[in-house]
């Protein structure tokens, strides 16, 4: 009996993740704008998706700044965590401090402080609010989760092998990029995806910074909630659903499938 309550309860849980999600899948292949009505099966929002120039310009945006943001908060944020895994125990728990004030601060008082400080920069030197204020924004509030991903990595590693390549000639960039990070490789790539993934999932940050005239899918679908969602976005979301699911199983099986290679000679 208790075996059966603790599946059920796992599976109420799953229910509850996960019905909105199909529920979207389903409505995408609905003819029928209606999302109460099935008008039948059809491909015809996956088809005016991608003649919808607007929609695309709005994605194609969304991921160039999700992909900037993430690759140059990847590169900071690794090697902000090589240098404070240098530095003495309490400097680096000040700093490690410091670095989960963001992660546990509200995305709204984040994102109206950063308003505030490109409104002191719009006033000083003439910024101007658009892809460049999203980005920095996005860069910003990134760092922390690349810095979280990539520390345990480095904690890990050995400093010896660092040592060993500089004691045998190699020069420390050469010894960084064949020591250091095939070691932190991991942590690396996955503060990206993570990087990658809130960049792309943020609406608060985005809609204080982001100023007129430019859009991301967040803040378009907020726009559209007023009018009514397009059916257009129910594809575009299946679409970036499956995405992610494909990616996420590839990361999960493939280093699986090598060790077991590995084991098998």
């Amino acid at each position: 009996m208790i075996k059966f309550l603790k599946r059920f309860y796992a599976v109420l849980i799953l229910l509850f993740l996960y019905l909105p999600m199909i529920t979207l899948v389903v409505l995408s292949f609905n003819s029928s704008k209606s999302r109460a009505k099935w008008g039948g099966f059809s491909f015809i929002w996956y088809r005016n998706l991608f003649h919808d120039s607007e929609i695309m310009k709005v994605l194609l945006t969304t991921l160039l700044v999700a992909f900037v943001s993430a690759v140059v908060a990847c590169f900071i944020g690794t090697i902000a965590a090589i240098g404070m895994n240098k530095m003495k125990p309490f400097t680096r728990s000040a700093l490690m401090g410091v670095t989960n004030i963001p992660m546990l601060n509200a995305d709204i008082v984040t994102g109206i402080s950063l308003m505030l400080l490109f409104l002191i920069l719009k006033d000083k030197f003439g910024f101007r609010f658009g892809i460049v204020s999203i980005l920095l924004s996005h860069i910003t509030f990134n760092i922390p989760y690349v810095i979280l991903s990539v520390m345990p990595r480095i904690k890990k590693m050995n400093p010896s092998n660092y040592e060993a390549a500089l004691d045998l000639g190699a020069t420390p960039v050469y010894a960084f990029f064949k020591v250091i990070l095939p070691d932190i490789w991991p942590g690396v790539l996955s503060g990206f995806l993570m990087a990658f993934t809130m960049s792309l999932d943020d609406f608060i940050i985005t809609y204080f910074t982001k100023g007129s005239g430019v859009d991301t899918l967040s803040t378009k679908i907020y726009a559209m909630v007023k009018k009514g969602v397009n059916p257009e976005m129910y594809a575009l979301s299946t679409l970036i659903f499956v995405s992610v699911l494909i990616l996420l199983i590839l990361i999960n099986t493939l280093p699986s499938g090598g060790k077991s290679k590995k084991a098998e000679k």
